[in-house]
């Protein structure tokens, strides 16, 4: 009896457990963070295989410097060798005539190293990977921006999708996200910042994901903590009315925002403060010296008996 009452116990509570997780990702925004993370992340790789690209290809046309990746990948697919280079592919790659006939030039004349057919196979496979790497990130961006404008319109109209997007990945959820307070939206993506200030003493943080604005990162430098200060208080309101009310009111908050910009802007500069006026550090006290003359140096030999 004892056995048989365990075992619809324990029914209950795996059946409890497995509609609990089945409600929790039914929400879209779930996916959405996984949309975002996985866009940053492939954003790293690919500018890093752009820099290997760029050195590799370079080996073979040193005279050929591209500061485009998908361009540079379509190039390395069509001009891998010296011989049979096709001046029409390139120029419909590069779309101009005259740098078209620039490149043919120095592909022709190049002191470059020719390379064999292993060589030839490699790089072009990594250019295909390139170019399936900025096609997956083209796809993200399109999801990304139809996933964000619909769970976080408001948000997103303040900022843009990816930093909307950034933010609630960087909570964890919606409903986390929401009830933050504007001072910690403000510092979201500055954690390992503000854990350095709190321990060491170290300057703290004035923004995190949010410093992606351009409002913001195009400021002078002692504004951007200010206007990052009224972008995260009204990210706040916004994303009460996303989550709570499902009204749509970014447009009152962006003119409200725009407004108080455009006060900072005008506003005198502050003075910046001395070193005797900065406070004292937070973080682990500072050892304390020895003084009158009980230095390392100058310190008393012990007595020998």
């Amino acid at each position: 009896m004892e056995k048989r009452s365990f075992e619809q116990i324990r029914d209950k509570m795996l059946k409890s457990a497995k509609e609990g997780i089945k409600s929790a990702y039914s929400n879209e925004e779930y996916a959405l963070i996984q949309a975002i993370n996985a866009y940053l992340e492939t954003s790293k790789s690919y500018n890093l295989s752009y820099e290997r690209l760029s050195e590799w290809y370079g080996i073979y046309f040193p005279e050929i410097r591209l500061n485009n990746p998908k361009v540079l990948a379509d190039l390395a697919l069509v001009m891998n060798s010296k011989d049979g280079i096709d001046k029409d592919e390139i120029n419909k790659i590069i779309n101009d005539e005259q740098k078209s006939e620039s490149l043919y030039k120095k592909a022709q004349e190049t002191i470059g190293r020719s390379m064999n057919e292993n060589e030839k196979k490699a790089l072009i496979s990594f250019a295909n990977l390139s170019n399936d790497m900025n096609r997956s990130l083209n796809e993200l961006e399109e999801y990304i921006k139809l996933a964000a404008n619909e769970i976080l319109p408001n948000t997103t109209y303040l900022t843009d999708e990816k930093i909307a997007a950034e933010m609630l990945a960087k909570a964890g959820s919606m409903e986390r996200l929401s009830s933050m307070p504007a001072s910690t939206i403000q510092l979201l993506g500055a954690e390992k910042a503000l854990f350095k200030h709190i321990k060491f003493g170290s300057k703290p943080p004035k923004y995190g994901v949010l410093f992606k604005m351009a409002a913001i990162s195009n400021a002078p430098r002692d504004q951007r903590g200010r206007i990052a200060r009224i972008y995260a208080t009204k990210i706040s309101i916004a994303l009460k009315g996303d989550y709570f009310t499902k009204k749509f009111i970014a447009e009152r908050l962006k003119e409200d925002l725009e407004k108080g910009i455009k006060r900072i802007k005008e506003s005198p500069p502050r003075e910046k403060k001395r070193s005797d006026d900065r406070p004292q550090r937070h973080g682990r006290p500072q050892r304390q010296g020895r003084q009158d003359g009980m230095n390392r140096g100058n310190r008393r030999p012990r007595q020998r008996y």
